[in-house]
């Protein structure tokens, strides 16, 4: 299995030292039973002393056996909460492109319904490991006491290995398609929750996509588990059904065959019996380590990088002098025949210091360039110059650190931190907090805002307070002011960008305020992908196209 794989890679000493933990403790069981039959059921042998060897024996075992337990729990969980900190480490290191295709619904499922089966499979693992042990062992005591009754029990065991073999597959057929419904279902919950405002206004539709989507996925799902838990349940009874048999056959061979002794079948009986439990759990335990299996897997196929450290802290570059997108082109996949939407080719220089403004109509590509001059795309054609030099495969990292951002989809978080993720001095965000008029409204401390609940606009300013403390040479906003009230918005073109201006950090503004053009050093338009610089006149003679732009 691809766990016990994993583990050893990983952990290959531990899991080792558990192994022979198991077996020991397997040994040990069998010697008590072995104790049993040779000494306490002779009554010349019941002294004092005897009982005193068998209580020591007892010890030992408990020991052994807790020692491999917890030395096993340990390991699993150790293996888990690295397993965690890999795919997180991972998906910060994963592009951008690759995560949009994989899908939030896709990577909140694996990171929390995956690592979650991981973790119940590890819980299990010990009863899977003394089982087998205990039975291997077991088989050979068996083997030692007499070959032909150990003939009939290998002949019946390997049937209920025959049997619960081709059991597991169908277990493990339905556990996958289990782990596809989940997928499913974590998109509707994503759906009903970020579209609770739209299904609480019209109850029909809540109720037509409840029936048509959310439902049916359910149903599924319960159809795909009940027949993963109605075979597993089929082969915990078979393999019940058989041992006890087993049992039975042994004593007839024995007294009316003549095979072996009386004592030598009570033996038997014995030691099978007391394997029947632990084999029963370890039968029980084989759909979480198939579902953790199937979870290993999954996480697998995410095709997230496969760099497990964060990438290396580099120094902060200095600010561009000069920035260029040359013949710069990109392309959304697409699954149909339609012809896939392109943005570029694109041609953009800028100077440090400089404040443009980009205007078009929505959808026309504006945040796909926003990606693409921040490096979080990368082009498919053409090349980004970085004061005149082109920017290789492996400098995009360092690239980024020339931007810092405010994105239309923006996550604010509560941490404040520049660029190499340190704190920055209170009275440097006092004066901004008072510059974007919210020192009134929320506090900090420690480098942690005290709250994020705000409006849009308001949560857009401290989103624009993150972004300025990053001190970074180059600020992006897109639609920032869209959110503001107007007398703000004022601030923001005639007070907040002449700062910035001041202190020579460039600002690329995606905006459609054209009251505020004359703010701008220059101007472009997007449009259907394609970006062109517009000119005075050209700005005066679109003034009331920009006005009506609808977005």
């Amino acid at each position: 299995m691809n766990l016990f794989h994993q583990l050893a890679n990983n952990q290959l000493k531990t899991l080792s030292l558990v192994v022979l933990l198991s077996i020991a403790s397997a040994l040990l069981t069998l010697g008590v039973i072995a104790f049993i039959q040779y000494k306490l059921l002779n009554a010349n042998n019941l002294t004092p002393n005897v009982m005193w060897q068998f209580l020591l024996l007892l010890v030992v075992l408990l020991a052994i056996a807790t020692w491999a337990q917890i030395a096993l729990h340990k390991l699993g969980h150790q293996f888990v909460y690295l397993k965690r900190c890999q795919l997180i480490k991972q998906l910060i290191n994963t592009d951008i492109e690759q995560v949009d295709n994989i899908g939030s619904a896709r990577l909140l499922a694996s990171l929390s319904t995956d690592i979650r089966n991981v973790t119940v499979g590890f819980v299990h693992l010990p009863q899977l490991i003394y089982g087998v042990v205990l039975s291997i062992a077991a088989m050979g005591y068996l083997a030692f006491l007499s070959i032909p009754l150990f003939g009939i029990s290998l002949l019946i065991l390997s049937l209920t290995g025959l049997i619960g073999f081709s059991l597991v597959s169908k277990i493990t057929f339905y556990i996958k398609q289990v782990r596809e419904y989940d997928d499913r279902l974590y998109k509707d919950y994503q759906a009903i929750i970020d579209g609770r405002k739209e299904l609480t206004l019209n109850p029909h539709k809540a109720k037509r996509y409840f029936h048509q989507e959310f439902a049916p996925n359910a149903q599924h799902y319960r159809h795909q588990i009940t027949q993963a838990d109605t075979f597993n349940g089929f082969a915990a009874n078979i393999a019940n059904t058989l041992i006890l048999a087993l049992v039975g056959l042994n004593y007839y061979a024995a007294l009316g065959l003549g095979w072996a002794s009386v004592e030598v079948a009570s033996s038997f009986a014995l030691v099978i019996l007391f394997m029947r439990a632990p084999l029963m759990t370890a039968i029980a335990s084989l759909p979480t380590l198939i579902t953790a299996n199937v979870s290993i897997k999954k996480l697998e196929s995410l095709a997230l990088n496969k760099n497990t450290e964060f990438i290396q802290q580099q120094k902060a570059p200095h600010p561009f002098k000069t920035l260029s997108l040359q013949q710069v082109t990109y392309q959304y996949k697409t699954d149909s025949s339609d012809k896939a939407f392109q943005v570029g080719p694109i041609n953009f220089s800028i100077k440090q210091g400089e404040t443009i403004f980009i205007v078009g109509g929505n959808g026309s590509g504006k945040s796909t360039f926003a990606r693409l001059l921040t490096g979080l795309y990368r082009p498919h054609s053409g090349k980004i110059l970085l004061n005149g030099d082109p920017v290789q495969a492996e400098q995009w990292p360092i690239y980024r650190l020339q931007f810092s951002a405010v994105f239309s989809d923006y996550y604010l978080f509560r941490q404040i931190a520049d660029g190499h993720g340190h704190n920055i001095d209170d009275a440097t965000i006092n004066e901004w907090l008072t510059l974007l008029e919210m020192s009134h409204k929320v506090s900090h401390q420690k480098g942690h805002l005290s709250d994020t609940r705000y409006s849009q606009g308001q949560r857009k300013r401290l989103a624009l307070l993150m972004a300025v403390m990053e001190q970074r040479g180059c600020i992006l906003l897109d639609e920032w002011a869209a959110d503001q009230d107007p007398r703000f918005r004022k601030i923001f073109y005639r007070e907040l960008l002449p700062r910035l201006k001041e202190r020579g950090v460039t600002v690329i503004a995606i905006t459609h305020d054209d009251k505020y053009f004359d703010a701008a050093d220059r101007i472009f338009k997007m449009d259907m992908g394609v970006l062109t610089e517009l000119s005075i006149s050209e700005q005066q003679q679109n003034h009331s196209i920009f006005s009506h732009i609808i977005y």
